[in-house]
């Protein structure tokens, strides 16, 4: 499975979402299920598929699936 599927996993999971959501579109609050509670399980669920410690200020500037991905290429998670 290569990052971008790991990562977009990640977002059905925490987010409760059927394996044909498409999350690339995601933003933070543009669907329901994607509240202040449901953004730490999802940062928690990001921070343990790819093992690593997402810093205060990008938990807050997680706002969307495009800008998690930028947030883990920060972080030294390769997309290919």
């Amino acid at each position: 499975m290569s990052n971008l599927d790991r990562l977009r996993a990640a977002f059905r999971q925490s987010l409760d979402l059927t394996a044909e959501y498409d999350v690339d579109v995601l933003e933070y609050r543009g669907i329901d299920k994607w509240d202040s509670l449901a953004h730490m399980s999802l940062v928690a669920e990001i921070e343990d598929v790819f093992d690593v410690m997402i810093d205060t200020e990008d938990v807050i500037d997680m706002s969307s699936f495009t800008k998690a991905r930028e947030i883990l290429e920060k972080n030294g998670v390769v997309f290919g």
